[in-house]
């Protein structure tokens, strides 16, 4: 399958072109030329199948035309080790659990099959420079990304997170690492982050000095795959649903920053699963929100807030929202609505859930439930994306819910690892010097 520009100017891409650049040429995001929609024989037996073979007929659909079967499901099934399990938290409201992973975020899925399928590219066509993987975060995609590639022979790996914005767990777990992962610790927002990369693909220098590519939610081998769950998580409900006897219409709610979640939800309505809507949820940084209520995009400095991997101004994925419903903005509120909450909002949301359901929020998923609890109609049965463990904030949810928070084992092994990290101002000279240096 090829793959084009949204900005519309750039030549057609094949699938390993298309990952390997991360942004076009003509700075547009890649967009596969067409969705496969799915059999309903998918559907009718889907609850009945387990994640790894939900996911692995997904990707036929995404990437069958371009890798073997065989070495796809390979990918899939080693990228896939971990559970995402659909929670009941209310009586029609569930949480679907995307922690379950290396580094306890959702990012973990996007994040491992891309760096098995781009470490599959470099052998299978015995490149011998490597691979320079850029990568901006605002909490968890440095971390997903950094475990995901360690240790992945002939990529090397540059996470910039804006310093003192992101939590002391997220960072420890993308600036103990070593080997090939390199932190970059920037004197700026997210957004700063996130134009230094964007700046370094369109650099012709940069790019004839070393082959750059970036694991952020633009590369489409980092979003794509985040359809996985949401057909999973339709299993999980249609089974449960079948068990008690009930109906219910499916709607699903994403704590939304840079989008690319959402667009991956957006991506599998089309392939055919029956999602009758989506609310975006934001914090304070309501782009999104104040597009869909008055049809202007207008991109803005980033707001720091309590849900800090949702900190984005101008976020990227706007644009293939934008080219998958045709610029129309009627189109697109029929599908998506919008919901922002305050830093008090979210934290009287972890509160009072934990208070009347006993389930514990982290900052993120508490937009996405509070939306649900908010605007679900009758007939409807919400699920909201838990996108990362409390944990992983744990001294913002310990002062809210005033009890302490366990860490799992796997992020008090982070905790003991020694930070390691290049300071850097926000300036593009500075960051292309260290790159040219390398």
């Amino acid at each position: 399958m090829k793959y084009y520009s949204t900005s519309g100017r750039a030549p057609l891409a094949s699938l390993e072109e298309a990952v390997t650049r991360g942004l076009a040429p003509d700075k547009g995001l890649y967009m596969p030329q067409r969705i496969e929609a799915l059999p309903r024989e998918f559907f009718e037996e889907i609850d009945r199948l387990p994640f790894a073979d939900i996911a692995c007929r997904v990707a036929s659909a995404f990437f069958g035309e371009d890798i073997p079967e065989k070495d796809l499901h390979a990918l899939v099934r080693d990228a896939l080790d971990f559970d995402v399990p659909l929670v009941p938290v209310d009586e029609h409201i569930s949480s679907l659990e995307l922690f379950h992973g290396p580094t306890l975020a959702f990012k973990d899925v996007g994040a491992r099959f891309m760096a098995r399928l781009l470490g599959y590219f470099i052998r299978r066509e015995g490149k011998t420079q490597p691979v320079n993987v850029l990568v901006a975060t605002s909490g968890d995609t440095g971390s997903a990304v950094a475990n995901g590639f360690l240790g992945v022979e002939g990529i090397r790996v540059y996470v910039l997170y804006p310093k003192g914005k992101v939590s002391e767990i997220q960072e420890k777990q993308f600036t103990t690492l070593g080997r090939n992962i390199t932190a970059l610790e920037v004197d700026g927002v997210f957004d700063d982050c996130q134009a230094l990369v964007k700046s370094a693909f369109m650099d012709e220098e940069l790019n004839r000095h070393m082959e750059l590519t970036s694991a952020n939610s633009i590369n489409v081998a980092r979003f794509l795959p985040q359809a996985f769950y949401y057909f999973y998580a339709y299993a999980q409900l249609r089974k449960r649903l079948k068990a008690e006897g009930r109906e219910g219409e499916c709607v699903v709610c994403v704590p939304s920053g840079n989008f690319g979640n959402l667009t991956a939800g957006l991506f599998a309505q089309r392939m055919g699963l029956p999602v009758k809507r989506f609310i975006a949820a934001n914090n304070a940084n309501d782009v999104f929100f104040q597009y869909l209520r008055t049809a202007a995009y207008q991109p803005k400095p980033s707001i720091q807030t309590i849900a800090n991997a949702m900190d984005v101004g101008d976020p990227s994925n706007f644009a293939r929202i934008l080219d998958l419903y045709g610029g129309s903005h009627g189109q697109i509120c029929r599908t998506i609505s919008g919901a922002t909450y305050s830093d008090a909002q979210i934290a009287e949301t972890i509160r009072t859930a934990r208070a009347t359901t006993g389930y514990l929020l982290d900052p993120h998923g508490a937009c996405a439930y509070r939306a649900l609890s908010e605007g679900l109609r009758p007939g409807e049965e919400g699920i909201f994306l838990e996108t990362a463990h409390p944990a992983k904030f744990k001294q913002t949810v310990e002062q809210i819910v005033g009890g302490e928070v366990p860490v799992p084992a796997k992020l008090a092994a982070f905790m003991a690892g020694t930070k390691q990290s290049v300071a850097l101002p926000r300036d593009f000279a500075s960051f292309k010097a260290f790159l040219l240096a390398q």
